[in-house]
């Protein structure tokens, strides 16, 4: 038993890579037991075993958002089960997770099972597919003094009759913007011209906007359906950057909902869970696999927070 307390942060979407997870499965009976479970449950609805895909790819494969959401979330999870048979059980302080990452932490605070955790983020990753090929839009990561006033301000002058919003604030430093393909364009040298370095994304379309709606409204009845519980270990909301109210479980899966459409406030969570839970040699921060991504974030957020990360064994 760890006498430190976690936090644990789990990435999302963009994350996945062939070979991930292989080798927690390899030398952690715990890591291989989700990805058979994950096999079961899945069967071949990807297209065949979720762990081959996870482990051989194709890449091609492993980045449409209904494969590379399951993955991600099996293998994250596989990865903190890895850790807690290697290293005894986490006396855990904070879950929270990027996008998909969110639902990985609701698991690990006990709000539902692996199992139905699966199954959520699969329907999850079929709708958001399915909304991005019908609109066909994009997203563009804008880097430098990306204040929130100036990246609406710029979505604003250049939006047209398309759809153009913030989706991600990862840092005071990188903010992503999510739309229309065509007032994409437009924003990449309007950005420039701002002062921004402007950076389209190579994603299947344009997450976190209005142009998921249709995957948003299906998604609140797949929430319907499963059972929640309070969680046992405190969880940060992505829509509002806040903690998840325990005690309101409608209130929480209309968040998830919620998601789909909204920017992510990955700065400012981090900030908040660091303000309400403290810090010190006694609160350790971990990022579980797959890659490093969220330990690259948090050098941005605050230094301060070591966060370890844990893509490998």
């Amino acid at each position: 038993m760890s006498e430190a307390q976690t936090v644990v942060l789990c990435p999302g979407q963009g994350a996945q890579y062939a070979g991930m997870g292989k080798d927690w499965a390899a030398q952690f009976s715990a890591a291989k037991a989700i990805f058979d479970e994950a096999d079961a449950v899945l069967g071949d609805a990807l297209g065949g075993p979720l762990s081959g895909l996870c482990f051989n790819g194709p890449q091609e494969q492993l980045d449409k958002t209904n494969i590379s959401q399951p993955a991600i979330y099996t293998t994250s999870v596989a990865c903190f089960r890895a850790l807690e048979q290697r290293d005894g059980a986490m006396d855990l302080a904070a879950t929270a997770g990027l996008s998909l990452g969110e639902y990985t932490a609701l698991h690990l605070a006990g709000v539902f099972s692996f199992a139905d955790g699966l199954k959520l983020v699969a329907a999850r990753g079929a709708l958001m597919q399915a909304a991005a090929e019908a609109s066909q839009g994009s997203m563009v990561a804008l880097s430098g003094d990306v204040t929130e006033d100036a990246v609406v301000q710029l979505c604003d002058a250049v939006r047209g009759d398309g759809e153009l919003v913030p989706a991600n604030y990862n840092s005071s430093m990188q903010v992503v913007i999510s739309g229309s393909a065509d007032a994409c364009l437009r924003a990449v040298p309007a950005a420039d011209g701002a002062g921004f370095k402007a950076t389209p994304l190579a994603v299947a379309g344009a997450f976190h906007s209005p142009l998921m709606q249709s995957a948003a409204d299906q998604m609140a009845e797949v929430l319907a359906e499963t059972a929640l519980q309070s969680p046992k270990t405190p969880v940060w909301s992505n829509v509002t950057g806040k903690r998840h109210d325990s005690g309101n479980l409608e209130l929480l899966a209309g968040r998830l909902v919620q998601q789909i459409v909204s920017p992510v406030r990955w700065h400012q969570q981090c900030l908040d869970m660091k303000q309400s839970i403290g810090g010190g040699d006694s609160l350790q921060w971990i990022e579980v696999s797959p890659k490093t991504t969220l330990r690259g974030l948090m050098k941005r957020i605050d230094r301060d927070i070591k966060v370890t990360s844990h893509d490998q064994p």
